[in-house]
């Protein structure tokens, strides 16, 4: 077993690992000029965490979501938690919805579909945790990047918008997600 240190002793027995000096600590927020700041379906989304910054154990991003914002239904391998910090959403679970307010949290287990959105007129901002890291990964493949945590990502029409769809769902797979959209004939 690896050696630890205890009130000025290293024992042999120690049940975690030593402190992994190679990591560092990381100090964030959501206007931090540096952070990546992505526009996705009208919304946008922060990356404060990235899996680099946790070894992989989860990400951290703070959404600001418009009025009518929030990604259509779907579902994907990992562990999803919302925060909200302001503002109000309609969170649809397994064809079930409920209200979230400030101060509110949820959690959706993996492989579960669900999808949330702003039915008010106020912008939301809510933090989310996913784990396994990886969605800001898939955020930052498929979105644009934009100015601000409040920036609003261009809107896409016609071609671009058939280019963007036909991109997210060509990825999907890549990040363990499917799209839970109606079917056309």
């Amino acid at each position: 077993m690896a050696d630890s240190v205890s009130g000025g002793e290293i024992r042999s027995d120690a049940l975690i690992p030593l402190d992994d000096l190679a990591r560092h600590l990381v100090l964030a927020r959501g206007d931090d000029e540096g952070l990546p700041h992505i526009g996705l379906v009208g919304d946008t989304y922060t990356i404060l965490l990235s899996g680099k910054d946790t070894a992989g154990r989860f990400c951290l991003i703070d959404m600001h979501i418009p009025p009518g914002g929030g990604p259509p239904p779907h579902r994907h391998d990992f562990e999803e938690t919302f925060i909200l910090l302001e503002g109000e959403i309609a969170a649809t679970f397994r064809g079930s919805q409920s209200v979230v307010k400030t101060g509110g949290t949820v959690h959706i287990p993996a492989n579960a579909p669900h999808q949330f959105q702003n039915k008010g007129d106020q912008p939301v901002r809510m933090l989310c945790i996913c784990s396994p890291a990886g969605q800001e990964e898939f955020f930052a493949e498929v979105g644009v990047p934009v100015a601000t945590r409040t920036t609003a990502p261009p809107k896409l029409e016609g071609a671009a918008q058939a280019e963007f769809v036909a991109k997210v769902i060509g990825l999907c797979p890549k990040y363990r997600t499917e799209l839970l959209l109606p079917k056309h004939d």
